[in-house]
């Protein structure tokens, strides 16, 4: 008798101390922000640096890093809530809007129109945008590149339809263009810097004059909601390695080129077409977005019409 009462002691206790510590809160430092990175724009830099894991380590977070190729799988991912923080170029948000990701817009970088442009290869006989007239482009379908396909042709007197796009993502394309498969290649920093300086391509046409190219940071709506703090953090530790990279390219590639992966001399061309200044979203802004996904839409491209501004975080919230 005294051992069964023994064990329903023992049994009680340890009841009591599993209600209770499940009662009490999850510590702090046990918490995680995903964040989503590519081979461009600054939260590599971030990342190369690391400084965002100082920043968080007071707010009890730890960050978990997690690369894409490109925008529209990182966008995926913040579809279905798989990474809580990313970035990508003006097209790939565009499209998750219309497919019903739950992402907010918290901040861009300034316009970096040289840091995305339609290449050839150097002995190529097109000599200019109309050139390109039936002609088979790779680019990464819904990419900020996507919108600078369109928007440079339809400059050059040139119909979408009349083009013909061949879709791949970036390391396909490279290969692609470099076999001669296709005729051209829009794409963006470092996959271009990286094309410059390996195949010597040449670039038929920027971003400039053309399309901002800018970078947008976004968050899961439901981490932003229940983490504002972190998010502002997160803008913060972005405009404080803006500041540390800006105007020493060649020294920022030197010291994170082994880090990210990225050949220094490749990394600094990238650089310097980089813009840095991280900013909320102002009304001019978010009215390109607009332009952006009307055209899309009357091309048929998006699915539906969307309204951009329903998706701009305000700011701490």
């Amino acid at each position: 008798m005294r051992l069964l009462g023994k064990i329903a002691t023992a049994v009680a206790f340890a009841v009591i101390l599993a209600i209770l510590f499940a009662t009490l809160p999850v510590k702090a430092q046990d918490r995680v922000i995903r964040v989503g990175f590519q081979k461009y724009g600054n939260l590599i830099l971030l990342k190369g640096k690391g400084g965002l894991e100082k920043k968080l380590a007071p707010l009890g977070f730890k960050v978990e890093w997690k690369e894409f190729p490109s925008g529209p799988p990182l966008l995926e991912a913040l579809n279905v809530g798989a990474i809580d923080f990313g970035h990508a170029g003006e097209a790939p948000p565009i499209f998750g809007q219309a497919a019903g990701a739950p992402f907010l817009y918290v901040a861009h970088e300034p316009p970096a129109p040289k840091g995305e442009a339609i290449l050839v290869p150097k002995d190529s006989p097109i000599k200019t945008v109309a050139d390109l007239r039936g002609k088979k482009v790779a680019l990464n379908k819904g990419s900020n590149v996507h919108y600078l396909l369109v928007k440079a042709i339809e400059k050059a007197g040139v119909k979408y339809s009349e083009n013909e796009p061949v879709f791949l993502a970036p390391a396909d394309a490279r290969a692609a263009f470099e076999r001669g498969s296709v005729d051209a290649w829009v794409i963006w920093d470092p996959f271009q810097a990286a094309a410059e300086v390996a195949t010597g391509a040449r670039t038929l046409a920027d971003a400039t004059g053309v399309a901002s190219n800018h970078q947008f940071y976004l968050a899961f709506q439901k981490f932003s909601d229940a983490n504002p703090q972190v998010v502002d953090a997160v803008i913060a530790a972005i405009a404080e390695i803006d500041e540390w990279a800006k105007g020493k390219e060649k020294a920022v590639a030197e010291e994170l080129s082994a880090g990210i992966g990225i050949p220094a001399p490749v990394l600094e061309i990238a650089l310097k077409r980089q813009t840095y200044g991280i900013k909320p979203l102002d009304a001019s802004v978010v009215a390109e977005q607009q332009s952006i996904a009307d055209t899309f839409h009357a091309l048929g491209l998006l699915p539906k019409a969307i309204v951009v501004s329903t998706i701009v975080r305000k700011s701490g919230s």
